[in-house]
């Protein structure tokens, strides 16, 4: 436990500075949308085509992964969404509030976090993973967040704009990138590959810096519009989900799914467990911010979740390794 400790310390230190510095104002908070840009379509990207080109492409492409990933994901959305709906919280909150218990923070945290854990044989099934919440459980909670009229334009047009934001995010197309000189064992010129290895080593440490400071600008922003105290049902359960009901999930699943005789690897079903314990999403306030729905509310369950995920996150490495 102590040597797993060593390991996942300094990311949950890193960000927590990125926090405080937000708080008091040490990072102006119009800087971070830079950071956050910086992290998105420079660094993260090199980062993810770096794994996904050193990864054998069978691992890229491992349907047992995926559709095990997706399962969990479509029940995690759907339970969560039906424990929310009451008179206060409609389609819109409850459905973003879903996409924290099923989409973990893999992107910034969980790449460098596991690899330094698991080694770089992890990346894999991470990036399985990052596809399927990327494209499908962001969509699906976004279609599902116009249910209640908040959007005159209803659940198609919301497919759309989601369908949209995924063609423009860098980290899907540098994946398939990454899978594509895998396939045919592509090697950039050494300038290039320089460059690409240097944006790819500030990853870790600017993106896990990133995630507190966005963290606490989200929890600013949201008290400038909050008129009543938020009662902690409304978001310390979604927080408990992700973190205890998310990786519990996909273990049963992932065992059952063994059992019954799926091809799952041993390896890539361990570190699905890991992914799935990680602290929700940081971007997720983002977009509920761009949709409408309660910010303040999303990233509070946000924070607890990354905050109890230092306690919890080792715990779950510690019985699962």
């Amino acid at each position: 436990m102590l040597q797993i400790f060593f390991i996942t310390f300094p990311f949950f230190a890193l960000v927590l500075c990125g926090y405080l510095a937000a708080r008091r104002r040490m990072l102006p908070l119009e800087a971070i949308p830079g950071l956050n840009s910086f992290v998105l379509f420079f660094a993260l990207p090199c980062m993810l085509y770096r794994f996904g080109a050193s990864t054998p492409i069978a691992q890229l492409l491992d349907a047992s992964v995926f559709f095990t990933w997706l399962l969990c994901a479509l029940v995690m959305v759907g339970f969560a969404v039906a424990i929310s709906l009451n008179r206060r919280i409609g389609w819109n909150d409850a459905s973003f509030g879903a996409l924290v218990a099923a989409f973990p923070n893999t992107g910034f945290m969980g790449v460098p976090l596991l690899v330094a854990l698991l080694g770089a044989q992890a990346a894999g099934p991470i990036i399985v993973t990052i596809v399927v919440d990327m494209v499908i459980t962001t969509s699906l909670c976004i279609a599902l967040s116009r249910l209640d009229g908040a959007d005159e334009h209803g659940a198609s047009k919301a497919v759309k704009n989601a369908l949209k934001g995924v063609v423009a995010n860098p980290m899907p197309w540098s994946i398939l990138l990454g899978g594509v000189a895998s396939a045919v064992s592509l090697e950039l010129p050494a300038p290039v590959a320089k460059t690409v290895g240097l944006l790819a080593d500030s990853a870790s440490p600017v993106a896990l810096f990133t995630i507190g400071a966005v963290l606490a600008r989200s929890q600013m922003l949201a008290a400038l519009h909050s008129h009543a105290p938020m009662r902690m049902s409304d978001y310390v359960p979604m927080a408990a989900l992700k973190l205890f009901l998310h990786p519990l999930l996909v273990l049963l699943v992932g065992a059952g799914a063994i059992s019954l005789g799926v091809p799952l690897d041993r390896f890539a079903f361990t570190v699905m467990v890991l992914v799935a314990a990680l602290p929700s999403a940081s971007n997720v306030s983002l977009l509920a911010e761009r949709f409408g729905a309660d910010n303040g509310r999303i990233a509070r369950i946000i924070l607890v979740s990354t905050a109890a995920a230092f306690v919890t996150f080792t715990v779950a490495v510690a019985l699962v390794r």
